[in-house]
């Protein structure tokens, strides 16, 4: 059975604002789980305290500030390098073992290998520059068609040249079923491709990016193209409930377990 990891940015939200009592809601539902987006204002004491408390893990975390590799990247990399560094050394704190970069928009003007190149050459000093952290990060692909337009990565071959040329076990792919459907991709053609390179995937049901069952995708079909690609990780919930929390995993828990 995979570990389901409820995204507590956008669940258990009727919890509160502190993610601390995201934290307690989610183990109180039986999740042994969660990941967040950024860690930069969140306050970290606290949240620590309630993961150990409760012996919830951490999955992932974002990167921050959000990639966005225009200017003025070609004459200043150090927000990008301090930033990340800074991430890592709050995911080590947390115990995530991983942090999510993301692409941008890219150098405008700029066609889309020498675009791809400049992310390959970014995050080789990225893998240089938090070497032997024990922190992965994954680059994620996200459509561009609904939630995210211009992003220069939105297709997962993409992120497996970027990752392949990259070449570190440090550096991996977060593969999002949602954003991958979305954009109109074969999931069993992506997973195959991208093999071992996927570091963590995420979920959410398509239209509408809801809770696994209020949209189009066979989620049956999905986990077993999922575990036939060899993928063994944890499985992000990120989606929008259209029901209580708790309610609204039941359907994909249901699932993971039969599967």
């Amino acid at each position: 059975m995979y570990q389901l990891s409820a995204n507590i940015e956008l669940l258990f939200t009727e919890a509160g604002p502190d993610y601390a009592d995201r934290v307690r809601a989610a183990a109180a539902a039986g999740f042994d789980a969660v990941e967040i987006w950024g860690t930069f204002e969140k306050d970290l004491d606290t949240f620590g305290a309630a993961l150990r408390d409760t012996g919830v893990t951490l999955t992932s975390v974002l990167a921050e500030p959000r990639t966005n590799f225009t200017l003025p990247w070609e004459t200043d990399r150090t927000p990008f390098l301090d930033g990340l560094a800074r991430g890592v050394d709050n995911a080590r704190l947390l115990g995530s073992p991983r942090i999510v970069v993301g692409s941008g928009i890219g150098f405008p003007g700029m066609k889309r290998v020498p675009n791809l190149q400049t992310l390959i050459d970014a995050f080789g000093m990225a893998v240089d520059r938090v070497k032997d952290s024990g922190v992965t990060m994954v680059l994620e692909p996200v459509n561009t068609r609904v939630d995210h337009p211009g992003t220069l990565v939105d297709r997962t071959a993409d992120a497996v040249t970027i990752a392949e040329a990259v070449n570190d076990d440090s550096f991996k792919i977060l593969y999002d079923l949602y954003h991958s459907v979305t954009e109109g991709e074969d999931p069993a053609t992506e997973l195959a491709n991208a093999g071992s390179l996927i570091g963590y995937v995420q979920f959410a049901d398509v239209a509408g990016r809801g809770e696994p069952g209020t949209g189009s995708i066979d989620w049956p079909a999905a986990l077993n193209t999922l575990r036939a690609a060899g993928y063994d990780g944890p499985i992000g919930l990120e989606y929008f409930p259209t029901q209580p929390t708790a309610a609204s995993a039941e359907y994909i828990r249901s699932v993971a377990a039969a599967g």
